[in-house]
């Protein structure tokens, strides 16, 4: 189930205190409040409506709820994890795994789903991609990090704990006291390390950790590519962030970064470029290249590495689409690209006319910053785009409105955003038949006027 909204909340609360009869006028402000604090959890939202049904229903018994809510669901904490646990033992075994595994995220953490799912594929769990962000319940999170920590599956770290050393995963919240860390490596099962503090000292502990399968470092602000992780043979999901302390200086992942054969995840954030090996064209195994924020990957030589057959997802900066290119990545479904360079004619410069031939692409986002101006008409005349296309966005691009034809006629897209003068003119024009399964429009940053649509004339 979801968690309730505001409304429904407010409505199961209503139904429970009152049951046939109607609030007060003077409660229902209170009421909300109340309902509202308990965060959508209908199990904590009826907990509270029995505790209101009891007291006398003035302004002044429900105002000190209201001071004590917290409390009063610490009261009934046992109740409430009575109830939960029965649902938990209710869930497959697989899915016990993907819930508990949420514990290890942060209190009030908004969790991104797609990295999400990566992580729990990396550990060999399942996957789902129709949520973009959830996030967890402070009451489901307190029974998780409990199972987990009792069936001995994660384990959440704090600078005081030293009972870390048999744990198979690691969630760090909270900088703790590296000498602790190197101590736990030497000896160590623990092959999943979740690390949310900003900050990270050193990484020398990693020279410990030979089974690490996920390292998420996301978070922390590394000031160079530790040659550790390329001793991490069995590394699955690698994810980090650069912050570079010298404005001159760009950060580098070195050509031994291809070591890691069995990596499947890299998540690369950084404030300034980050140069990519060449090398990254020999590691098979990879899914999802995503990087943030300036990245600059080298086209693979016409004759080097190898074709990337499983790579799944590419978000990168300034990249060419040569004809060797798409071969290398054929099974492609979600790409995102965003081009800085202001050439006179960027859709040729970077070869987006071979982007037809990613024949498995679902999802396409392309961006250019600052927008292509003065340039009359950048597309070239065959231009086209792959027809299994779902989802397509596009920013800055300053395509005329009669090249929409071209989008238009895609058979499965259902998701069109077009932001930024995507699309230069104040006129569009399309025909009937045209974007016969699109569900969802976004148009924001243009400066259309008019919009019509042709009807084509019945036969006679």
């Amino acid at each position: 189930m979801r968690f309730l909204d505001e409304e429904w909340s407010w409505n199961l609360l209503r139904d429970k205190v009152f049951e046939q009869q109607s609030c007060p006028p003077e409660l229902e402000r209170i009421g909300r409040t109340v309902a509202q604090s308990c965060g959508g959890l209908p199990l904590a939202i009826a907990v509270v409506a029995g505790i209101l049904a009891k007291v006398d229903k003035t302004q002044y018994h429900w105002e000190k709820i209201v001071k004590n809510i917290s409390a009063a669901v610490a009261t009934n904490d046992e109740h409430f994890s009575k109830i939960l646990i029965l649902s938990y033992n209710c869930l497959p075994c697989h899915l016990k795994a993907c819930f508990l595994y949420i514990g290890g995220f942060p209190e009030d953490y908004k969790i991104s789903v797609s990295k999400l799912t990566k992580l729990w594929i990396a550990e060999g769990l399942r996957s789902n991609d129709k949520i973009r962000f959830c996030g967890l319940h402070d009451l489901l999170r307190d029974l998780c990090i409990q199972k987990a920590r009792k069936e001995e599956f994660l384990h959440v770290a704090s600078n005081s704990e030293t009972g870390i050393q048999n744990q198979r995963r690691l969630s760090i919240h909270f900088r703790i006291d590296s000498n602790l860390v190197d101590k736990c490596a030497r000896a160590s099962p623990i092959h999943s390390i979740l690390y949310f503090p900003k900050y990270l000292a050193s990484l020398s502990f990693l020279r410990g950790y030979r089974l690490l399968r996920v390292l998420d470092l996301f978070r922390a602000c590394l000031t160079f590519f530790p040659p550790e992780m390329t001793q991490l043979f069995h590394l699955r999901f690698l994810a980090f962030t650069c912050d570079l302390w010298k404005p001159n200086d760009r950060p580098v992942v070195p050509p031994s970064v291809s070591k890691l054969q069995n990596l499947q995840t890299l998540m690369i954030r950084s404030h300034a470029t980050v140069l990519l090996p060449i090398e990254m064209w020999e590691m098979p195994q990879l899914r999802h290249l995503i990087f943030f924020q300036g990245s600059w990957l080298p086209i693979p030589a016409p004759s080097g590495g190898q074709v990337l057959e499983n790579l799944q997802t590419l978000c990168v900066d300034n990249f060419r689409f040569t004809s060797n290119a798409i071969e290398m990545i054929p099974n492609l479904k979600k790409l995102k690209v965003c081009y800085y360079c202001p050439f006179r004619a960027p859709w040729i410069e970077y070869c987006l006319s071979n982007l037809v031939h990613l024949c498995q692409l679902e999802f396409l986002n392309l961006m250019f910053t600052p927008p292509w101006k003065h340039i009359a008409d950048p597309l070239p005349v065959n231009f086209a785009l792959p027809p299994n296309l779902k989802k397509l966005t596009l920013s800055r691009c300053n395509i005329p409105w009669r090249h929409m034809v071209i989008i238009g006629t895609l058979p499965n897209l259902e998701v069109l955003k077009l932001r930024d003068r995507a699309f230069i003119g104040e006129e569009w024009e399309c025909s009937e038949g045209e974007f016969a399964r699109l569900k969802f429009l976004l148009m924001e940053g243009l400066e259309l006027e008019c919009w019509q649509v042709k009807q084509s004339l019945p036969m006679p």
